[in-house]
């Protein structure tokens, strides 16, 4: 099963002017920073998927707040405050002065307004605001405060809050929504503004703010991995935001310390159909479990673009390191035929479920050969593919989705996650793991992997950092 929800692709043939990316190799002015990323499949906010997507949107809006998920550290951003007495009633004060790139004030009716039309699109932002905040209020008491009064208590709001596709459109795209001619070259609260829009080959930013030190142009320059490596080599590019899977061990050699690697919002797991017979066993589960080879799939079909799992919640919002190891995260197919055995699982035919997924064909081979048991040609109820696509680094939407997609239920898990939900963000990591753990134990999932993503730079780029959420922040790199 996979969790895709529609992109609202940008027109990349109707931009207005052509990016401004030099091919020649000739040292750019010493204050417009050269990168090269892959197409993005989408500049809205509030519904991308994809890393490239990630990065331009990152530098064209500022969120409420930056959220660290292994601290439960807010530092706030557009905001100047997220806070409660209660846990239930919730007020955000924004900064004052705050604009868009088209000179309209950022208010506190621009959050409430362009949320409601993220409600009324469907897009990826709409899983916050419908199933996760729970809000049965949302209102902008004056221009710099949104007052949220909810349903029941959370501390996780700071964390949903500062998700990238909560941030506020304009006005004027709230009035037309015309959001194919608006996210052809959007208007954004950030850092750098779009100047003329996007042409199939790239595009230019342009920062709003003086920075010393900082790129004032970023001259982006799309391209596939292997190409935008080379020209990063070659002198063409100042830095890739992607590494192809086969450049990943040159890459030491090539850029010496000039890397870095971060993980991406998104994860994989092999769910169990609960109810059906032959796996409503959790003995059963775990044989399973063992019988995949993570690493053999991570260096072939997977082309090692992700990392393998050691926890069921993956490094994008996990609340700090586990202190104990996750067995059903190894690989041991003795150990995994003995708990089938033990289980008296029928030598039957297993089918692995359908999916858009390119990973389940191998690892269904790979698993029912480690299991001893054939693969059945057709369908039935037997595992099946689950790809998150995370919109915030909160881990209550990985527990809620694994929990709407398997049905598990079990004796107080349901009152573990609402008191994990309703404890204070930055004390809430016990009992995550907590939660987590009751996971492990029953296992309605597999834990399989998450994506992570590179980037390499030149020798006169500095400052290279990057986020979950957010990609290469362009905004701090300096260049020389």
């Amino acid at each position: 099963m996979t969790m895709r929800l529609r992109l609202l692709a940008p027109l990349l043939a109707a931009a207005l002017i052509a990016a401004g990316c030099s091919e020649s190799g000739e040292s750019p002015a010493p204050d417009v920073l050269r990168v090269g990323l892959p197409a993005p499949a989408s500049t809205n906010p509030a519904d991308v998927h994809d890393d490239a997507g990630r990065l331009v949107t990152s530098a064209l809006w500022t969120p409420l707040a930056d959220y660290d998920p292994a601290t439960g550290k807010t530092t706030p951003r557009a905001a100047e405050s997220i806070s409660s007495a209660d846990r239930t009633t919730w007020t955000v004060k924004l900064k004052d002065g705050g604009k868009f790139h088209d000179g309209t004030p950022v208010t506190a009716q621009s959050y409430v307004d362009t949320w409601k039309a993220v409600e009324q699109e469907g897009w990826q932002g709409s899983r916050v605001l419908k199933g996760l905040l729970r809000a049965k209020e949302i209102t902008a008491p004056d221009p710099l405060t949104i007052r949220l009064v909810l349903d029941r208590p959370s501390g996780q709001i700071p964390a949903l809050l500062s998700s990238p596709a909560l941030v506020p459109l304009p006005a004027s795209a709230l009035a037309s929504r015309d959001w194919a001619r608006f996210f052809s070259l959007p208007v954004g609260n950030g850092p750098f503004r779009l100047e003329g829009g996007f042409q199939p080959t790239g595009a230019k930013l342009v920062r709003v703010a003086d920075a010393p030190g900082k790129a004032r142009v970023i001259e982006l320059k799309i391209g596939d991995a292997t190409a935008l490596y080379d020209g990063v080599k070659s002198g063409k590019l100042d830095l890739s935001t992607v590494v192809p899977g086969e450049r990943h061990d040159a890459m030491h050699a090539d850029f010496a310390q000039r890397h870095v690697m971060w993980a991406l919002p998104n994860v994989s797991y092999l769910g169990f159909p609960l109810t059906a017979p032959h796996f409503s066993d959790a003995t059963v589960r775990h044989g399973f479990a063992l019988g995949v080879d993570r690493a053999a799939l991570e260096a072939g079909v997977l082309d090692r673009q992700v990392d393998p799992a050691k926890s069921l919640l993956p490094p994008a919002v996990a609340p700090g390191e586990r202190s104990s190891t996750c067995r059903p995260c190894t690989f041991d197919a003795g150990a995994g035929k003995s708990l089938l055995t033990q289980a008296e699982f029928p030598a039957a035919p297993v089918h692995f479920g359908q999916s858009q997924s390119r990973w389940l064909r191998p690892l269904a081979e790979q698993t029912a050969k480690a299991a001893g048991v054939p693969l059945a040609p057709e369908p039935g109820q037997g595992p099946f593919a689950i790809d998150l696509d995370l919109v915030t680094p909160s881990p209550q939407e990985v527990l809620t989705k694994i929990v709407e997609l398997t049905g598990y239920q079990s004796d107080g898990f349901a009152d573990l996650l609402k008191s994990a939900e309703e404890t204070e963000a930055a004390d809430s990591g016990e009992v995550y793991r907590l939660v987590e753990n009751q996971l492990l134990r029953d296992l309605p999932v597999a834990p399989l992997w998450s994506g992570h993503e590179h980037a390499v730079w030149a020798e006169r780029v500095g400052e290279v950092k990057a986020t979950t959420f957010g990609g290469v922040d362009l905004s701090a790199v300096t260049v020389r």
